[in-house]
């Protein structure tokens, strides 16, 4: 057979002669001439140290035909210090291992095991050679002094070979492993290996390897080589043609002698005769089943769906304000512009007066009668409209730092009744330079903090791909797509919609941006006087956010585990925080956190999220730190607002300042007068936004849930909903109206959010457990042969968070004909 000689056919009948020339070969070595063996007999014997038994088994195989052997060995010996030696000696290669056999487990733990049975691997001949005839010598021996008695059977396998969509049932135990040939069809390049079991223990490892001797089927070696996935009651591996040369592969599966990789408890002692029933024990009934995976069009659809699905949000996008335009220029050539239109032009100088609606005594303060400070808001004292370069831009500082203007903010911020002209007193071009803080600070951090991120998740897809370890990742593996060298491509295309959303929302904010300029250059008195003031800062960072969220979302994918699903999460903080930042904003332009402390806050947050993640699972007092902090942040958080940012800690003994005044208030409007709070609206929303807060720290210091990241993201969310909320209901009962299409935005958004938020708990794996138990919550895909509910999930909180990003956007249009000391803060 060696160097390519054509070979003539041997006859069967020339088999016992081959079978003698071995037995004369061997004749010499110990134990004598090896005996004739007939597949499929037990043969009994015993073996010592000058006694060893050879066995020679030969068979015939035709071309084209893939002949496995399996041999079965039993011994009832449980001497440890003299096994049966068992060596299988084939064409290629030598087979060899001891009974008992022993697996160590954990804490050095050993388990012994008197039967095993292995598969030889089996040699097919080329369809060039014809048939071929193979001899197998079996040797046992033993150092024995004294005589070992043992059993052996070898058969030859008739289902080696699996077929495609057939599902084929088996046992395993750890010490009789099984693995089996598959072979590309012609017209299939990709397949996904299906396994499944009624039991979730014992602990199971699937492989796939390629046609290469030996084949590592025994705990200790099975991840040598290929690809490999442990396993309780569910596996799945998507094979490709292009990775196996030959087009064919071993299944490997490989029962392991303890649990505690799957989750399991690992046994306290192993002692006495136990050892002799392990085998027994840890027997496991397989189905495997190896279906073809999608083919490249399905890829191609999928792209295709992916991309024009969110490119309909710009023609949308187009159209609106296409539609917009002409009711513009209709109303133009009409002559009956409207102020929302922003075509009121200036003609006059006539500040707000602060004459409050209805001879009320509360509202503006007349800029007239006021100090110097006080008349920064009159349009007589504002620079020039539209200058906004920072040389002509004053710092804030230089007013902010005066002592009467401190006054000045203290009388009119802690007023019963507060109007917007009360709150936007500032130059609007230092708020505006303050709020463009915002967009650039977000951009340094997402460059610094995606860069490493990126690094990160390619060096870990990289130990999977080289390794062949899949329990490094948690992905869907029923629904996981291979492109490249990315493992799930799936779960990575379906972050798109983040990325084209957020960048359309910032074409979205440009546009108003440049109208709003135009308008501030033409004087527009609606634009100056009228409505919220328009700054856009917190807006152009909200798009980057969710842009980055896609980025970050779709590197966590590429190899989602325990350890950087903070990837995933990091900007929906960022967002969820921007988000409740620009609706205070809205009604408290003057008042609002600066970008430095905003973003130093986020930072705390993550840190926290760190931490939280590393320590939270078991340690108590990790949450008792965690949860002093929340309600500590909540309290300090709600007195700012409830103060509108002028409750200060001063005095001598600043540390202790603040408790006392805290006091004091409580004091005298609840003990000594029962009075009704000053500020009852703020009040209820503090009231209720502490009781959920509250309710969180409980729950976290109870139940400790072990996805500390999801838990602080829950915390973000109910606040931010709970503040939009409360925003709305409190618009309705000042008289404002909802135009169409923020009300069309606001229902949009909670119809995708309810549909997002039912694929989101459709849980398909979870880092929170071993990556066996994780494979049990995997799914078939649910969207084209393609996506599964995660991706689904993904297109839709893409869309949910663009709606709701308009709703902040477009809530308070209604308001642009209103005069600014007409509109009430709350």
């Amino acid at each position: 057979m060696a160097g390519g000689a054509a070979l003539v056919p041997v006859p069967g009948a020339l088999l016992f002669a081959l079978l003698w020339m071995a037995a004369a070969a061997a004749g010499d070595g110990p134990g004598g001439s090896p005996a004739p063996g007939a597949f499929g007999r037990v043969y009994r014997g015993a073996v010592n140290i000058s006694a060893e038994r050879v066995y020679a088994f030969a068979y015939s195989s035709e071309p084209g035909q893939v002949d496995a052997v399996r041999v079965y060995v039993n011994s009832s010996s449980e001497n440890l210090q003299y096994p049966v030696l068992f060596v299988v000696r084939q064409q290629k290669g030598v087979l060899s291992w001891q009974v008992p056999l022993i697996f160590r487990g954990l804490y050095q733990r050993t388990y012994n095991y008197q039967e095993v049975s292995r598969t030889l691997c089996p040699s097919e001949p080329t369809p060039e050679t014809g048939p071929s005839d193979q001899i197998i010598f079996v040797d046992v021996s033993s150092m024995a002094p004294f005589n070992i008695a043992y059993e052996l059977l070898v058969t030859r396998l008739e289902n080696f070979q699996l077929e495609t969509n057939k599902a084929f049932n088996f046992t395993a135990s750890p010490s009789q492993p099984q693995y089996f040939l598959y072979k590309f069809p012609q017209d299939v390049d990709s397949v996904i290996i299906k396994v499944v079991s009624d039991a979730v223990y014992p602990c199971s490892v699937v492989s796939v390897q390629d046609i290469v001797c030996p084949v590592y089927d025994l705990d200790h070696n099975v991840e040598f080589n290929g690809v490999y996935q442990s396993m309780t009651k569910q596996a799945a591996i998507t094979v490709q043609r292009k990775d196996f040369p030959g087009e064919q592969f071993f299944v490997v599966f490989v029962i392991k002698p303890e649990d505690y990789a799957c989750g399991g408890s690992v046994p306290s002692s192993i002692h006495g005769n136990v050892n002799r029933t392990w085998n027994l024990q840890r027997t496991k009934n397989l189905q495997v089943t190896i279906v073809p995976s999608i083919k490249k069009s399905v890829y191609v659809q999928a792209m295709f769906f992916s991309f024009l699905s969110f490119l309909s949000f710009y023609l949308g996008s187009v159209v609106v304000a296409f539609v917009h335009y002409i009711r513009v220029r209709r109303k133009a050539s009409a002559g009956r512009l409207s102020p929302e239109d922003g075509s009121g032009i200036m003609t006059s100088s006539h500040p707000i007066t602060a004459s409050t609606p209805e001879g009320s005594s509360y509202g503006a303060i007349d800029e007239s009668s006021s100090s110097g400070g006080r008349q920064l808001s009159s349009p007589e004292r504002r620079p020039p409209a539209g200058s906004d370069t920072d040389s002509s831009v004053e710092e804030e500082s230089d007013f902010d730092t005066m002592p009467e203007i401190e006054s000045d903010k203290n009388v009119i911020r802690t007023k019963v009744f507060l109007y917007l002209s009360d709150l936007s007193r500032k130059d609007r071009r230092i708020v505006s330079k303050k709020y463009k803080i915002y967009f650039w600070n977000i951009i340094t951090i997402a460059v610094f903090y995606a860069l490493p991120v990126i690094q990160l998740v390619i060096t870990y897809q990289t130990v999977v791909n080289v390794t062949g370890n899949q329990d490094i990742c948690y992905y869907n593996f029923l629904c996981a797509h291979p492109l490249g060298v990315l493992s799930a491509f799936n779960n990575i295309l379906s972050n798109v919609g983040h990325m084209l959303l957020g960048f359309l929302f910032l074409l979205i904010v440009l546009r108003r941006d440049i109208l709003h300029r135009r308008a501030m250059e033409m004087k527009d008195v609606y634009t100056l006087d009228y409505g919220i003031p328009k700054h856009f800062g917190l807006f152009y960072a909200m798009g980057i956010a969710l842009m980055m969220e896609g980025v970050l979302s779709a590197c966590y994918h590429v190899c989602p585990n325990y350890s950087n699903f903070q990837f995933d999460t990091s900007f929906m903080y960022m967002i969820a925080g921007l988000c409740m930042l620009k609706l205070y904003q809205t009604r408290h332009p003057d008042i609002n956190a600066s970008a430095y402390s905003a973003y130093a806050s986020f930072a705390v947050v993550i840190c926290l999220a760190v931490l939280g993640v590393v320590f939270g699972k078991n340690d108590m007092w990790f949450w008792v730190i965690f949860s002093m902090i929340h309600v500590l942040a909540s309290l300090a958080l709600s007195t700012q607002i409830y103060y509108m940012g002028r409750f200060k800690i001063d005095g001598p003994d600043s540390d202790l300042g603040i408790f006392r005044r805290a006091a004091m208030v409580l004091y005298t409007d609840c003990i000594q007068q029962c009075s009704r709070p000053m500020y009852m609206d703020r009040m209820v929303l503090l009231i209720v936004g502490n009781l959920v807060n509250w309710s969180f720290a409980i729950f976290g210091l109870v139940y400790r849930p072990k996805d500390f990241a999801s838990y602080i993201l829950g915390i973000f969310i109910c606040n931010l909903l709970l503040y939009l909320a409360f925003y709305i209901i409190m618009k309705l009962r000042s008289s404002e109206k909802l135009l169409p299409i923020p009300l069309f935005c606001i229902v949009a958004t909670a119809v995708v959010w309810a549909a997002a938020l039912y694929f989101f708990f459709q849980t398909l794996s979870s880092w929170e457990e071993t990556p066996a138990e994780s494979r049990e919550k995997n799914r078939p895909c649910i969207l084209l042969g393609f996506f599964d509910d995660h991706d689904v999930w993904h297109f839709l909180s893409a869309a949910a968070l663009f709606f709701s990003f308009l709703v902040l956007l477009t809530l308070d249009d209604d308001l642009d004909v209103v005069r600014r000391d007409k509109i009430p803060v709350f």
